[in-house]
């Protein structure tokens, strides 16, 4: 029996084959050797997700299968390994359980609060419903504090079913995440809850996005809004996440995904297509730039001045490549917008790799290799 799962420009829908196959395990591909350079530091494990801490640590999950009588599961254990290099575990995955359900989860992505006390552990689930092995696939976020404990919302569930892409507000106590709105498109709503209270209305009810980038440290986003039925344009839209203050920046040519905000909080990249990543301020809307580099994973370095991109999609390997990002300049209404070709710099010797991320300080770049999939730390290349 299979069951399949599809995801759309977000990390947390992608597809998810067989549930009761070890997802990890019997789909992966052995890489070719890969000759590295010395890490800074590395893990080895079969890591399915990870995130860098404020301060340096890594809270990361392990793939980890067990067989029932009927079948494999897999329940990912989740560590962290400090900025010392020492470890602790916080979930043990094989005992977790959701009451009498069966169920099986891989860890899909890790978050950090903004004051590195609490992590948002995004699953995606598979769960039998009756005695035939009929299942149910899904996204839910988990609570945990950086000791393991369970974090409870208004002293009830540590987990949130169907929130997807969850990020804590600059006061550590109210959650903002998505949930499916039209179970047949690529299209949510925009949810929050606090630790304290739970959930309290959303000023966005009603409207459908289909991306949001929450802004560090505010209680800001920017977002893709498509209307219900995807028949209008894609439209940029900042967000007061608190509010029903908003701010319609740009009507959009196109959409494929990649939405990222610089760490200064003053421009955004996404995808219009399948080639072309559209570079826009966010104060000055009508100030962008458009670069062909081809459709990624991109990541701004901390200072802004560069994106990284892994030419590949989410859960794909693909080789590292970087680019400066180009000045933006006025734009009138209706006029055609030109495309610049810029020459990406290949990083860590053109090999492929999983996933990657850069650490909040710019000094690291960590990445995922394929096949053993274990975690290497480098120096982030100039």
């Amino acid at each position: 029996m299979t069951c399949s799962f599809s995801r759309s420009r977000f990390r947390w829908l992608r597809k998810l084959c067989s549930l009761f196959c070890a997802i990890i395990g019997c789909c992966s591909v052995p890489a070719r050797a890969q000759n590295l350079d010395k890490p800074l530091s590395s893990i080895d494990e079969e890591i399915t997700a990870f995130s860098f801490a404020p301060d340096g640590g890594i809270a990361f999950s392990v793939y980890h299968n067990f067989k029932t009588k009927k079948y494999d599961l897999e329940h990912d254990d989740i560590w962290i390994q400090d900025a010392r290099g020492k470890r602790r575990r916080l979930l043990e995955g094989q005992k977790y359980t959701r009451g009498n359900q069966l169920l099986s989860y891989l860890t899909d992505s890790i978050r950090w609060s903004p004051n590195g006390h609490y992590l948002l552990v995004q699953l995606l689930t598979t769960t039998v419903e009756d005695e035939s092995g009929n299942a149910t696939n899904s996204v839910e976020t988990l609570l945990f504090d950086d000791s393991g404990h369970e974090v409870r919302i208004n002293k009830g569930d540590n987990f949130l079913l169907g929130a997807a892409n969850a990020a804590f507000l600059p006061d550590n106590n109210t959650i903002a995440y998505l949930v499916n709105a039209v179970s047949t498109l690529p299209l949510y709503s925009i949810k929050a809850t606090r630790l304290s209270s739970g959930s309290f209305p959303s000023p966005y009810e009603g409207r459908t996005f289909r991306d949001v980038a929450w802004l560090p440290e505010m209680n800001f986003a920017v977002a893709v809004e498509q209307d219900h039925s995807m028949s209008g344009p894609p439209r940029l839209q900042y967000l007061d996440v608190l509010s029903d203050s908003d701010k319609e920046l740009a009507t959009l040519d196109g959409y494929e995904g990649g939405l990222i905000v610089s760490p200064d909080r003053t421009k955004a990249a996404y995808f219009i297509d399948r080639e072309a990543l559209e570079i826009r301020s966010l104060s000055h809307p009508n100030q962008l730039a458009r670069v062909r580099v081809g459709l990624g994973i991109p990541r701004w370095t901390p200072d802004g001045s560069r994106i990284f991109l892994k030419r590949a999609l989410e859960k794909k390997s693909g080789d590292i490549v970087w680019f400066p990002v180009p000045p933006l300049a006025a734009v009138a209404p209706n006029k055609e917008i030109s495309v610049s070709q810029p020459t990406p710099v290949s990083v860590l010797h053109g090999l492929t790799f999983r996933e990657f991320t850069i650490s909040a300080d710019g000094h690291s770049i960590a990445v995922v290799v394929p096949g053993k999939r274990n975690l290497l730390v480098f120096p982030l290349p100039h």
